[in-house]
């Protein structure tokens, strides 16, 4: 078993701005020290470049650009991507990026680029959590790191 973690907090440049939102974490860097996490942009794997135009689901459940360009069989390729990359590793919990409409979890931007948040989850969360993977933020923190030691406790190998 291994960990997913968004590659942007991991401190990988990825985001959409080609930023990384990089995670200073003690228990995130042992982990990666040791093989167990797997670091992924579900975005970049549904062939979106880096930098590339912000984008946001709207409410019909597409994703498009501020310009309205839709990507939205971007997000889908990469949702899948990744759905297959936790199955081949038997990943049972993902640390995703809060309000991201691929990794969001529980806020995601309201699709009309006002900076304005609200509930929901992005493609790639809601794909995972269909097929059983736990989904935390970057604003879990302590459940993530709780949930990963319980997983161990009860004998699962990362």
């Amino acid at each position: 078993m291994k960990l997913l973690v968004s590659a942007c907090l991991l401190g990988e440049r990825v985001r959409y701005d080609g930023q990384a939102q990089t995670l200073a974490l003690t228990q995130l860097a042992i982990w990666k020290q040791q093989g167990l996490i797997l670091g992924y942009c579900p975005e970049v794997a549904g062939g979106l470049p880096v930098p590339r135009p912000a984008a946001e689901r709207q409410v019909d459940g597409s994703i498009r650009t501020a310009g309205g360009t839709d990507v939205t069989a971007a997000f889908i390729r990469g949702a899948e991507a990744t759905l297959a990359l936790c199955v081949q590793h038997d990943v049972r919990c993902a640390l995703l990026k809060e309000r991201s409409p691929s990794c969001g979890s529980r806020h995601i931007y309201n699709g009309r680029f006002d900076g304005t948040l609200v509930a929901g989850e992005g493609l790639t969360a809601a794909l995972l959590r269909q097929h059983g993977i736990r989904v935390f933020s970057e604003l879990q923190l302590p459940e993530f790191i709780a949930h990963v030691q319980t997983l161990l406790s009860q004998g699962s190998s990362l």
